[in-house]
């Protein structure tokens, strides 16, 4: 399995050996519409995969990383390190990284950030300014990191790897048919993530955009072009009635998974507050 470089909010790594399986056998085209760390999209077998998130500035990096070499990869985040001398405790040299990316626009730079900023998170302002504070002695651009990032180079630098950064409503499916797959793994609208609120300058999500992936899915149903949801029906205490409803209306398929954003051991029927019950919904049957 290939590991995303990036600690993005909602990864799929840990529930790969899950959903991979649930997935036709066969796809000519993999469609990553919320990509994020494209954890799920660089370790799907497909002839084609397009990778699409509408954060432009994270597609712009990966974009960065496949027309430049892995060494040029490589030698401009060490150069930028030796640079501002950026470490552990150096939040002198992370703020001025910042500034200059903010300035500059640097792809490259933002991957840099990345490494030493909180959490290793990516968060931008109203202004889509980079806003993530630095991670004091928690965040750096070390050994795990960069063996993660020179096997994921080299996977998405293959010719079938495609990036490109649209609103998943702005998306044109006009190529895309029933031997594809169209993976969906949105913002959740029942759990909390710096990209549900809507105050980073990029679209939030809310019951509206919820309706609306819906309903897209169901046309693209109607198409008969198969596709694959992510979400949640519970979280702690709440439920995503809407998720709910459309699935009581469709003949689609609702597969069961076993994770728990709580850190806690969680089985599927587990109704207690710490557990969520996380599916997979498809419009297929995947026969073994």
């Amino acid at each position: 399995m290939i590991k995303s470089p990036l600690n993005y909010i909602g990864g799929k790594k840990k529930l790969l050996p899950q959903l991979l399986p649930l997935f036709p056998e066969k796809i000519n085209t993999f469609v990553d519409l919320f990509a994020g760390g494209c954890n799920v999209g660089v370790n799907v077998a497909a002839d084609k995969v397009i990778l699409n998130d509408n954060l432009t500035y994270l597609i712009d990096m990966y974009q960065a990383f496949q027309s430049h070499t892995v060494e040029e990869v490589i030698e401009h985040i060490e150069s930028r390190i030796s640079e501002l001398d950026l470490s552990l405790t150096n939040q002198e040299g992370y703020l001025r990284l910042r500034e200059l990316y903010n300035h500059d626009r640097v792809p490259l730079d933002l991957f840099v950030l990345v490494a030493f900023s909180f959490n290793h998170q990516i968060r931008f302002n109203n202004s889509h300014k980079f806003n993530n504070p630095f991670g004091k002695n928690r965040s750096s651009f070390n050994s795990i990191m960069k063996k993660n990032l020179l096997a994921f180079l080299q996977v998405i630098q293959q010719d079938h790897y495609v990036f490109q950064s649209l609103s998943y409503d702005n998306f044109d499916f006009t190529s895309i048919t029933s031997n594809d797959l169209v993976y969906c793994d949105p913002p959740y609208l029942i759990t909390t993530g710096t990209y549900n609120d809507g105050k980073r300058g990029f679209k939030g999500w809310n019951e509206n955009e919820e309706m609306r992936l819906l309903s897209l899915l169901d046309q693209l149903n109607e198409q008969n072009i198969r596709f694959a949801l992510s979400n949640v029906l519970e979280h702690k205490d709440k439920e995503n009635v809407l998720l709910k409803e459309w699935l009581n209306k469709n003949d689609y398929s609702c597969h069961q998974l076993n994770h728990s954003y709580a850190n806690s051991s969680y089985q599927t029927m587990n109704r207690k507050k710490n557990s969520s019950q996380e599916v997979l919904i498809t419009n297929y049957v995947n026969n073994p």
